[in-house]
């Protein structure tokens, strides 16, 4: 009887001991083989023909950087922004050079200002710049992005992962597990709208940890790359 007690113990232990072990080894291929983040277009331009409201250069090069292209009247977008702060700029501004640029027509300065100063009610902003051109280079600018908004109101509302070497990150393929099973037309996400909630909690913040995990396994020589987003980019133009 005490041995039936004392064989039931060792078994209950045992179990307890393996469950997180196998918890562990379930979950460290989906740590380690996460699917990079894609590089939708190469080339996108510098903010050579921009400065931020204070009269200072920004630049893209070596950052890794969440950019806006805001309207004439950068206060429509108010919410869209204050959302992009709270859900984004938040959660990343300890990352090593990590920024937000929201760029906006010269005659929107005043009002930029004052978008400024609300945010700057809430916190400081060390890692975020408003910054303004002309028109014609906002244009020329977006024309080296890839989107797929045209310039209407719903554009201004997204914004765009540039990476250190001036690359647009996102995905060729944006289905979802459903969508896969059902076999439903592939998309891509290339932005991420800052009004949709779920979009930047779910999709833009998880695409910026898989980007910073990237940059962190190349700084420790662990990052193996499949070649896959080649292989994406050079399809991509040839369909296109």
């Amino acid at each position: 009887m005490k041995a039936d007690k004392s064989l039931k113990k060792l078994l209950i232990l045992g179990v307890l001991f393996l469950l997180p072990v196998v918890f562990l080894l379930f979950l460290y291929p989906s740590v380690h083989n996460y699917t990079p983040l894609e590089v939708v277009k190469e080339n996108v331009s510098e903010l050579t023909a921009f400065e931020s409201i204070n009269g200072e250069p920004v630049m893209l090069k070596d950052h890794l950087t969440v950019l806006g292209i805001l309207s004439y009247s950068p206060k429509d977008q108010s919410t869209a922004v204050l959302n992009l702060k709270e859900l984004i700029y938040e959660k990343f501004k300890g990352f090593k050079k990590f920024q937000i640029i929201l760029i906006a027509p010269n005659s929107a300065k005043d009002d930029l200002r004052k978008l400024e100063e609300e945010l700057y009610s809430y916190s400081e902003l060390k890692y975020w710049q408003f910054a303004i051109g002309d028109p014609d280079s906002i244009d020329q600018f977006k024309n080296s992005l890839l989107t797929t908004t045209s310039r209407d109101s719903d554009s201004f509302n997204q914004v765009y992962i540039i990476d250190k070497n001036l690359n647009q990150r996102g995905r060729f393929d944006d289905r979802s597990k459903p969508e896969l099973k059902s076999n439903a037309a592939p998309y891509g996400l290339y932005s991420y709208d800052c009004t949709k909630v779920a979009d930047l909690k779910n999709k833009m913040s998880e695409d910026l940890r898989i980007l910073f995990t990237e940059y962190r396994q190349k700084r420790k020589g662990t990052f193996e790359s499949d070649n896959r987003r080649n292989d994406n980019l050079t399809s991509y133009g040839e369909k296109n």
